[in-house]
């Protein structure tokens, strides 16, 4: 509950930073502040931590949890918090999808049920063809889509490589990846801004240092459908924070999405499977 609680306010924090810093230089200064975090435990490891046997699956692990990134960090700031957050909930169905094409994981009629449900939820939110629709949506959707995939990328480099390097080839690249973007397009911080700048990589790395904790000593399909609950927190700090409250279509949409989500986790669970309800990939939740 910390983590979920930790992750919708560095989520906020995001929003608020994003209405007048760019979304690159937001990025890399995020990535740098957990890179600085990180630092004792990476250093501990070094240099076996930059080291691989699977470099082009690690290069394309970094590619789309940029996207992936970039996509969550444009949409919490251009919507309200609580419909971007419910939206990076799609995570779970992509994940369905990728681990069947690029695992040939096998999956039942039940969860097949419940992905196509959970898009059916999706839709509702998204509102096409109405006046309600917004291309930041559909740019949601992206980044948990591209999500999905960098959590099968992970399950299948888990095989092979220590955590630590998955670890370090992650804040490694996507923050290098982000250094020219941000440069181009920086904004010098007010030392406000800063304050704020830092606070998000620093809550953000408490929310996974809480997420990790609770998933070593916890259970873990429980511990994944009580990460819902983040879209309760996200309501209240757009409300607080943003003066935004969902509109009934999110309600609807967002419930349908979180039902079918938990019983993909439930059905998991069932088969003995962890894709979905694994800590590996909840860095990509925006926060």
């Amino acid at each position: 509950m910390v983590a979920a609680g930790l992750l919708a306010f560095a989520t906020a924090l995001i929003k608020l930073a994003g209405s007048d810093i760019p979304v690159s230089q937001i990025l890399f200064l995020r990535q740098a502040g957990m890179l600085i975090l990180l630092l004792p435990a990476i250093a501990g490891d070094f240099p076996n931590v930059l080291k691989t046997s699977r470099p082009k699956l690690q290069l394309t692990r970094i590619v789309i949890a940029l996207i992936a990134l970039y996509c969550g960090f444009t949409a919490v700031v251009n919507m309200p918090l609580a419909d971007a957050t419910a939206l990076a909930f799609a995570k779970s169905f992509f994940v369905t999808i990728f681990a069947i094409l690029i695992l040939k994981e096998s999956v039942g009629p039940y969860r097949w049920a419940a992905v196509a449900i959970g898009f059916f939820g999706v839709a509702i939110m998204l509102q096409p063809g109405t006046e309600g629709f917004s291309i930041y949506g559909v740019v949601a959707v992206l980044g948990a889509a591209s999500a999905g995939i960098v959590m099968v990328i992970i399950r299948l480099l888990s095989q092979t490589e220590s955590s630590n390097s998955i670890l370090g080839f992650q804040v490694f690249g996507v923050g290098s990846a982000m250094l020219i973007p941000a440069m181009i397009q920086w904004v010098p911080p007010t030392p406000g801004q800063w304050v704020l700048l830092f606070s998000i990589g620093f809550v953000s790395f408490f929310a996974q240092k809480a997420n990790i904790y609770a998933f070593k000593h916890g259970e873990a399909s429980l511990l994944a459908s009580l990460d819902y609950v983040r879209l309760l927190y996200a309501t209240l700090l757009g409300y607080v924070m943003f003066e935004q409250l969902p509109q009934h279509s999110t309600w609807i949409g967002a419930g349908i999405i979180i039902v079918a989500a938990i019983f993909t986790v439930w059905r998991e669970a069932r088969k003995k499977q962890v894709l979905a309800r694994a800590p590996d990939g909840r860095d990509f939740n925006n926060g």
